[in-house]
């Protein structure tokens, strides 16, 4: 029997209705995963590609020929858009079925979330945030809605495994599992993954279930990419200084007009000022409005609304946005997207550019940076665009060998032991620390935290009385924890910034992280505001619409990493000759003139390059993690050493002696081994955690040293070539 007759009736009149004429190859993969084995399934291929249909047309078969006495199916999304994206794709599939579907996040209905806990049924969607919540304060209900659960689909598994959410969602998975008694089986939905094998590993954690990984053809793709650069003069002339932003304003305004378009920037500063510029260009040329700004501090309405827009509206909407239009939200097909300044790596550029390209349509994705040419530099480095070499390095790796970041594993995650510990008090109550210690280290996201490591959590925990201790020698929550736990933040394990709402009368408009005094004008939502009053007490910046572009800045919130073969791959299009079609004649000619530069400087074929009388550059062409931990080497050894930006790929070094001896002494590091736990490493440095002030700094930096360091990285990546 073929696979569509094994689907269940009001889903094979879904599939008429839809006018499908076929299957999808992943649909029938899944499928045969689902109805023939009892493994999880983890399904990897591009955006727009069926997968989420994959993924429900043969569980909600399963869940039609043989009904659960509980919810059947839990749906964990990352982002309560996704879910309320979903819901509406999920209500036309199971129409004619008996199946019900409910939301639950902080803006789902009340009455329809307990009548679900009444009589539960069907599909559950959820936050990591809410599950959270639930399993914590209503252990009861959860008992009942899960008692016969089935199946667990994670959406955007990628995201989830970069991210502390992830272990977030495999501990609670593994609290429900416990509580119950009943471990469903798990589906995980990706668009892009580097390594599915450690991404078959996360999805299995704590289910001792193989994993199927299903590969359909696709078949090969073309892809359209053009890379086109604009010069500041940089000669003081404020003029002139502002000549290439303007000029690379009018190019995106062109390139854009009738086009349905994200435009795709770093940072929710560079999306304000672009989305501005380009909205005062279609009013002085008598354009209609088409653009609008979606990143996580433009007010939800806004965002959904600017996601309406693009999903049905007839004008060809611009959108300016960072990660939040990176996951899959269905926004109906783009004409094109357009990526300003280098992404920060190669799963960001695969997420970017599995957006756009509609169906059957060669997809297009435009890069476009403004550069400042230097007439003076502090050392022959200065003139190098890394930025730009990073630029065509991603596009090489991704588009001739589909290579992609893998995943570093979170071993050491004691934000998060931190905060499951105190969830399972306030769930469990009064707990002896041996019955905790098993509660907690029995979840395998914490198998690598040693016994010893916990009680040291714990003893600090005591004495800082975020726990304390019962008459009967139990564990409780303590003085300092009780309005921890109690906030409504809690539930949430990334950091969650001190706001100021912006408001124009009584619509959010979004949020800001300072206050702008009465008078002084910002941008929110590609809008020029002026701040009209300030409600300190409310944390409220009541504000009017003004004409013009003004600026607004965000304190830097996220940190990124190179890894060591994008870092090689920099090298290699520096050494060689060839060209590249999809850059701009400007953009090929400013290439060759790096590649002189480095070529003439000697970073590509000496290690140590001096700079200067004292000074030197180190070029391992390694990854950040690698280059960080031969700076605390060098440190450790007396020796001054700095990075001068995070994502940089080079060290300065201040030293007295020769480049040779330079040379010398990284040998002798690499020869003689290196405990990371013996280098001088700052007092306060960590790998961020929205729960580390509570954790002891010695935790946090054995984390440091043991999650983030690779000595080992370093010595293989160093070593001659056999």
């Amino acid at each position: 029997m073929d696979i569509f007759n094994r689907l269940a009736p009001f889903i094979q009149d879904f599939i008429y209705n839809s006018g499908w004429t076929e299957l999808r190859g992943v649909q029938v993969a899944a499928c045969e995963v689902i109805f023939d084995t009892d493994d999880n399934l983890l399904l990897s291929s591009g955006t727009a590609s069926g997968k989420t249909e994959a993924a429900f047309l043969p569980v909600l078969t399963a869940l039609h020929e043989d009904p659960p006495s509980s919810v059947g199916v839990l749906y964990i999304s990352p982002l309560k858009a996704l879910i309320n994206d979903q819901f509406k794709r999920l209500e036309q599939l199971i129409l004619d079925s008996n199946i019900p579907v409910c939301k639950w996040h902080g803006d789902a209905s009340p009455s329809k979330k307990n009548a679900l806990i009444r009589n539960p049924a069907g599909i559950l969607q959820i936050t990591p945030e809410s599950l959270e919540s639930l399993l914590t304060n209503r252990r009861g209900a959860c008992l009942k809605l899960f008692s016969d659960l089935r199946f667990v689909i994670i959406d955007e598994v990628h995201h989830f495994m970069r991210d502390q959410r992830g272990v977030q969602v495999l501990c609670l998975l593994e609290r429900m599992q416990n509580l119950t008694g009943v471990v469903p089986r798990r589906i995980g939905l990706s668009a892009t993954l580097g390594d599915v094998s450690a991404a078959e590993v996360w999805l299995n954690t704590g289910t001792d279930r193989q994993c199927r990984s299903p590969v359909a053809d696709e078949g090969k793709k073309s892809v359209r990419l053009h890379v086109h650069r604009f010069v500041k003069a940089g000669d003081g002339d404020e003029t002139n200084t502002d000549s290439g932003d303007r000029e690379h304003f009018e190019y995106l305004f062109r390139m854009t007009l009738d086009r349905k378009t994200i435009i795709f920037t770093n940072s929710r500063e560079e999306t304000e000022f672009v989305l501005a510029n380009l909205r005062v260009i279609a009013q002085k040329r008598k354009a209609p409005d088409v653009y609008r700004v979606h990143h996580g501090n433009v007010s939800a309405l806004l965002r959904e609304q600017t996601e309406d827009e693009m999903k049905s509206s007839d004008d060809k909407i611009v959108a300016g946005a960072t990660v939040t239009l990176e996951l899959g939200l269905d926004i109906g097909s783009l004409d094109q997207v357009v990526q300003v300044g280098a992404p920060i790596n190669v799963s960001s550029f695969a997420q970017r550019l599995g957006r756009c390209g509609r169906r059957g349509q060669t997809p297009q994705l435009l890069f476009t940076f403004v550069e400042e040419v230097q007439t003076t530099a502090a050392d022959s480095l200065g003139p190098i665009n890394w930025a730009f070499i990073r630029l065509i390095s991603i596009i090489e790796l991704y588009t001739k060998e589909r290579w992609i970041e893998p995943i570093p594993p979170q071993r050491h995650p004691y934000s998060l032991l931190y905060h499951q510990t105190m969830s399972h008090l306030r769930s469990g109550g009064e707990l002896s620390p041996a019955r905790l210690a098993q509660d907690i280290l029995s979840l395998r996201s914490f198998r690598y935290i040693s016994q010893e490591d916990y009680r040291t959590l714990l003893g600090h925990l005591v004495e800082t009385e975020h726990i304390q201790r019962t008459e009967n020698s139990g564990l409780i929550i303590g003085r300092a924890g009780e309005p921890v736990v109690n906030h409504f933040h809690f539930y949430t394990v990334f950091i969650v910034k001190d706001y100021y709402l912006v408001k124009d009368e009584n619509r959010a408009i979004g949020t800001v992280d300072k206050i702008y005094p009465v008078g002084v004008r910002f941008l929110l939502a590609g809008i020029t505001w002026e701040t009209a009053e300030v409600n300190e007490k409310a944390k409220v910046i009541f504000v009017r619409r003004v004409p013009g572009v003004s600026v607004v800045d965000w304190d830097v919130d996220f940190e990124y990493e190179l890894h060591t073969t994008l870092v090689r791959k920099m090298r290699s299009v520096l050494l060689g000759d060839e060209g590249y079609a999809y850059l701009s004649d400007s953009c090929a000619e400013r290439l060759e003139e790096i590649r002189f530069l480095a070529r003439n400087s000697g970073i590509l074929d000496e290690m140590i390059t001096p700079l200067s009388e004292r000074k030197y550059a180190v070029f391992p062409w390694v990854g950040t993690r690698q280059l960080y931990t031969l700076h605390y080497a060098l440190l450790g050894r007396g020796i001054k050493s700095n990075v001068p930006w995070r994502a940089c790929v080079y060290l300065e070094v201040y030293f007295g002696g020769g480049a040779e001896e330079l040379r010398d002494i990284i040998d002798d590091i690499l020869r003689s081994g290196l405990d990371p736990h013996s280098l001088p490493l700052p007092d306060d440095i960590q790998i961020a955690g929205k729960y580390n002030g509570f954790v002891p700094r010695s935790l946090l930096r054995k984390q440091f040293a043991e999650d983030f360091l690779d000595f080992e990285g370093l010595k293989k990546a160093l070593s001659p070539e056999p």
